[in-house]
């Protein structure tokens, strides 16, 4: 792609989006690489016994839903425990939480929601408290996938939230945030995750699941970059002559631009696009930048597209003592995610 087509290239720093409620909470449902999850195309690992038993306590807990028809997990008529009407999915990065909960939010009837701890944050800051318990009341089922207990405030906010709905009959799932350096260590996040959300703790029922993780890999290694901006539009022609929608911006002008956005409607940037292209990729120094970044990249990990850029590999963005402060278990995550989406 020559410099004068890069330039007519559609960007993302043109796109200011807004959205409904209705259109935001169309918005939470698994990422599409989950459409199909279900309790049966998950395979534990034989070698962590844990994840074959957390199978089958989950699908006890989905079958709270409806009456029991003579099938258990081993073939053997159960009945359905008078289950808690939380369920908590704690372990390694990489072991099939999102698996489970991606198919217990499809096992689920009714109205219901799937959705990050991020996404459901934002969801609130964009709507307000009292009309996003508007929203959420008399659903079936809330799926929290990455539950933070990073941010206080955050926490006892859906603390709150989620007290209000369990008390009127909505159940709730959700996943743990543990970093991938913390694999090996025996170290899990369920006791952090119990203190922080004391008040509706006891309606949780904590499922532990072992296992090496099998995105491993993707954290040892580096995000591809090009080593020039001459590079990088050669592999923007070629997505585009494929017919992908391509688009180009420079990489501070997005991470100032997503500064004018508010997160819930990231999403909405991102419509239709299938390779967005960065030049210049360096280093951040902002926490405020970072952490927005890191909304941003999850949006575009969930709907698996690919990223292409030149400069400092994106998975160094995060700089100085970010990686060893209070948001290291979102900037490992979102380094995970930036090397995966940035392949050639």
């Amino acid at each position: 792609m020559t410099d004068e087509r890069q330039s007519v290239a559609p960007r993302l720093t043109e796109r200011s989006p807004s959205m409904s409620v209705d259109e935001l909470a169309a918005t939470l449902v698994p990422p599409r690489q989950f459409d199909t999850a279900s309790f049966e195309s998950y395979r534990p690992d034989p070698d962590a016994p844990s994840q074959a038993e957390a199978l089958e306590r989950i699908q006890a807990f989905a079958g709270g839903w409806k009456p029991t028809k003579g099938t258990g997990f081993f073939g053997r008529s159960k009945k359905a425990p008078a289950a808690k009407p939380g369920i908590y999915l704690d372990g390694g990065f990489g072991v099939g939480k999102t698996h489970l909960l991606a198919a217990l939010w499809h096992a689920a009837p009714g109205r219901k929601y799937f959705g990050t701890f991020i996404e459901y944050t934002a969801l609130v800051g964009a709507l307000g408290y009292a009309n996003a318990v508007k929203l959420f009341s008399g659903s079936a089922f809330i799926a929290i996938d990455e539950f933070e207990l990073d941010d206080p405030g955050d926490t006892m906010l859906m603390t709150r939230l989620l007290g209000e709905l369990t008390a009127t009959g909505t159940r709730l799932a959700a996943t743990s945030n543990t970093p991938p350096n913390a694999l090996g260590e025996g170290r899990f996040a369920a006791a952090d995750f119990l203190r922080e959300i004391q008040a509706i703790a006891d309606r949780f029922e904590i499922l532990r699941i072992d296992g090496l993780d099998y995105r491993r890999r993707d954290i040892e290694g580096h995000a591809a970059a090009f080593g020039s901006d001459t590079e990088l539009a050669v592999a923007m022609d070629r997505h585009a002559s494929s017919g992908e929608t391509v688009t180009y911006d420079g990489f501070r002008d997005l991470v100032a631009h997503l500064g004018t956005i508010h997160p819930s409607r990231y999403i909405k940037m991102i419509e239709g696009v299938d390779v967005i292209a960065l030049s210049d990729v360096t280093p951040l120094t902002d926490q405020t930048d970072a952490l927005r970044l890191v909304a941003f990249i999850d949006r575009v990990y969930d709907a698996q597209i690919r990223i292409l850029a030149s400069g400092t590999p994106l998975d160094e963005v995060f700089a100085g003592d970010m990686l060893n402060g209070g948001y290291r278990k979102k900037y490992l995550r979102a380094a995970s995610r930036l090397i995966a989406s940035a392949t050639l």
